[in-house]
């Protein structure tokens, strides 16, 4: 895949989405269905039933060979070599400077076999990062974007849609786990991970094969009421749980602790001599983030009805500039706007009062809340 593709590019299952009259949208130089009907209804049928996503946009990288796990040490924040074969971790990639270049999902295929999942918008960035920090290991980079197709099931009805089309063991499929299978006749990687904050199933398979088996998900699904799902709806699931979208939470500017995420950074792994990139500025970060806490990420949730946009400012009650939204949006599940914002520290806890959003010149009184906004029962 050449590093500057035609745009927008199509996913193989384009003509699918057409035909079901999606509205389609250039996202990250591919043209995506951004709904089929309505949004909320979408929403609410992840929430409640099954929703099934294309999602063929996201960036696949694999690297193999006997110091891939090494490679992956020095290359991410996270500790890679302790995964086992079989799992899954959320992991980040900074800069040198110790900012976010992405967050990743990675899958430990075989002991020496990694497949790392980017976002599209950051697809080439994080290749062309991991194939240079990968120089001098044994083992290899491959760029293995055009090699598959993911679709996505999610809902509290996706356990038994997916069971009715497969053999794999499902219910030993732990969150953040994976595993080879078949279904519907397809081989595909059986992944237990998403992007909403319910139970799903991503399924990387062949392009070739992403037809039948979406039209085998969509027969399996219809009779506890699954439907197509759009990025639109995607993005409101993912804000009520919480989770970060790169772009907004997190971009170079922000480090992972800053972003609430300096978990993720392993400071005590050992391969490599300690060594990853970021090391040291991260360290430093880390240090002035447990003298004089940054800002932080938090909920907030209207008391009106309007709607908080990114890049809208967070104001204390004398009309002191506290903070930045992120994201926002209405939310169908709490029935009023939500964002995710970055604030002081001093007015970060839950339930700080006199806290508002400036919208178009007016201060709308938020709710300051803990994150995720929903999470569901399990």
């Amino acid at each position: 895949m050449s590093s500057l593709p035609d745009s927008p590019r199509r996913t193989a299952l384009d003509a699918t989405h057409r035909a079901l009259g999606a509205t389609m949208t250039d996202f990250a130089g591919w043209d995506m269905p951004l709904r089929y009907g309505s949004e909320r209804e979408e929403h609410v049928a992840v929430r409640t039933r099954a929703g099934l996503f294309d999602l063929s946009h996201m960036g696949e990288i694999t690297l193999t060979g006997p110091q891939a796990a090494e490679a992956l040490d020095l290359a991410l924040v996270g500790n890679l070599s302790s995964v086992a074969v079989g799992r899954a971790r959320y992991t980040i990639i900074c800069d040198a400077d110790g900012g976010i270049l992405d967050d990743l999902i990675v899958y430990r295929l075989a002991d020496q076999t990694y497949l790392v999942v980017a976002n599209a918008s950051n697809s080439q960035t994080v290749l062309d990062a991991l194939t240079e920090r990968a120089a001098g290991f044994d083992g290899a980079v491959r760029d293995d974007r055009d090699a598959y197709a993911l679709l996505a099931v999610q809902g509290p009805e996706s356990p038994g849609i997916l069971k009715s089309l497969t053999d794999a063991d499902l219910d030993g499929l732990k969150y953040y786990a994976g595993l080879p299978g078949t279904v519907a006749g397809v081989q595909a990687l059986i992944a237990r991970t998403g992007y909403t904050g319910e139970d799903g199933f991503e399924l990387f398979v062949a392009p070739g094969d992403a037809e039948t088996l979406w039209q085998a998900l969509t027969e399996a699904g219809a009779p506890v009421g699954l439907i197509p799902c759009g990025l639109s709806c995607r993005d409101t699931l993912r804000l009520e749980a919480g989770m970060p979208l790169y772009g907004n939470e997190l971009t170079t500017a922000i480090t992972p602790f800053d972003a609430g995420l300096g978990r993720m950074v392993k400071f005590e792994k050992t391969t490599n001599g300690g060594r990853f990139v970021g090391r040291e500025p991260l360290e430093g970060v880390a240090k002035r983030a447990a003298e004089a806490p940054p800002r932080k990420l938090v909920g907030l949730v209207a008391t009106g009805r309007r709607v908080p946009r990114a890049g809208f400012s967070v104001v204390a009650a004398d009309g002191t500039v506290i903070g930045e939204v992120t994201s926002g949006a209405p939310s169908p599940t709490l029935g009023k706007p939500i964002a995710m914002a970055y604030v002081d520290a001093e007015h970060a806890a839950p339930g700080t009062e006199g806290v508002a959003v400036d919208i178009r010149g007016t201060h709308e009184p938020y709710e300051v809340v803990a994150l995720p906004f929903y999470k569901r029962e399990r």
